[in-house]
């Protein structure tokens, strides 16, 4: 077989089980919201919170901390909708990852070209701009640059007599700790913790995307796509979502191969995403065979000093961990070394993927 009937063929089995699709933006783990998300309990303090804030004009800030893959970032994505559309009260949602300062930060909220402006003209411009009640998402907050370290976007909001709500979201417990005792105390931040979902719930949710994007489904098979990811991952919906695609558009795959096709796709996803010192972390990890945090963190030196780049001190290199893990592509776990208990890190990616995106960042 040459490559033009490959082709070919491959063509018509795609088209072929595309058939077996009625709505393919079902699938899209980042941009679909689902038009009733699973209720949970951690959601109705959430609602409450942002019902008093309409009606008092009174900021009650909230910080939502859960690991990748439990819901977050699609429930405050269809709050942010139903408040809209049916109360009137507007929502502003940014991914931090993206714009990674409090600079960036207003000057996409306020769609401008800020450059020769100074931070203080933006926050005046931001007051300005943003007199009635708005609800402030920062998605991934913990992914403020380090170049940012007083967190100013914090504190502006605390200050500004926008009187914006606050609505935080991280993967990293460990996040609130970095933000100034001052400024998190006047904040007044309630914590929520999104737990993670379980294999019934995760049954659910790809049911409902099921009964909305596929023309026929197998309930065994949903049910062992919830199992498996409950079982294999910190029950990261993401990849349920994901295998689910893979074994509805190749009949054939079995649920494993299109699991594990998922993963590596997400854990894939998520090293491109990262930062220059997150991959380089992730770079003493996987080289440190040992694995304890201390002799991590001084290969990490190391390795950061022979690039050029200046290392995380050893406080902010346990929160990149933190929020590692969190992720998915480690895990640390404590052992007793001689009389004393240490932290044991262990990469949960394959080597190829990390060294393909280390090639392109440091080649």
């Amino acid at each position: 077989m040459d490559i033009e009937q490959y082709l070919k063929g491959r063509e018509e089995r795609v088209e072929t089980e595309s058939k077996k699709i009625r709505d393919f933006l079902v699938f899209d783990t980042f941009n679909y919201i689902p038009e009733k998300p699973l209720m949970r309990e951690e959601v109705g303090p959430l609602i409450d919170a942002i019902l008093r804030y309409k009606k008092t004009f009174i900021p009650n800030n909230i910080c939502i901390l859960g690991s990748s893959g439990c819901g977050k970032t699609s429930i405050l994505k269809f709050l942010q909708k139903l408040f809209e559309k049916e109360y009137d009260l507007s929502f502003k949602y940014v991914n931090v990852r993206s714009y990674n300062t409090s600079f960036k930060i207003l000057a996409y909220l306020l769609d401008m070209q800020a450059r020769g402006l100074s931070l203080s003209e933006l926050e005046n411009s931001f007051e300005q701009k943003f007199k009635d009640k708005t609800v402030l998402v920062l998605d991934e907050i913990d992914m403020l640059s380090p170049k940012d370290p007083r967190k100013e976007i914090l504190y502006f909001s605390n200050r500004s007599k926008s009187n914006v709500m606050l609505i935080l979201l991280s993967n990293n417990p460990r996040f609130l700790r970095e933000v100034d005792e001052t400024c998190r105390s006047s904040l007044q931040m309630e914590v929520t913790y999104f737990k993670p979902y379980n294999a019934i719930q995760i049954f659910e949710i790809l049911k409902q995307r099921a009964e909305k994007g596929m023309v026929d489904y197998d309930e065994g098979m949903l049910r062992q796509v919830a199992a498996i990811t409950a079982q294999q991952t910190n029950s990261d919906v993401r990849m349920a979502i994901k295998t689910l695609f893979y074994c509805a558009t190749e009949t054939d795959l079995k649920v494993e191969d299109a699991f594990e096709r998922a993963r590596r796709d997400i854990i894939r996803e998520l090293i491109q995403g990262l930062n220059d010192r997150m991959i380089l972390i992730l770079q003493a990890i996987q080289e440190e065979k040992e694995g304890y945090a201390r002799s991590v963190y001084q290969r990490y030196r190391k390795i950061s000093l022979d690039k050029g780049e200046d290392p995380f001190s050893y406080t902010h290199f346990c929160t990149a961990l933190s929020y590692l893990q969190a992720s998915g592509l480690i895990l640390i776990s404590q052992v007793k070394v001689n009389r004393t208990y240490t932290n044991r890190i262990t990469h949960l990616f394959e080597p190829e993927m990390l060294n393909v995106v280390l090639q392109l960042r440091f080649a």
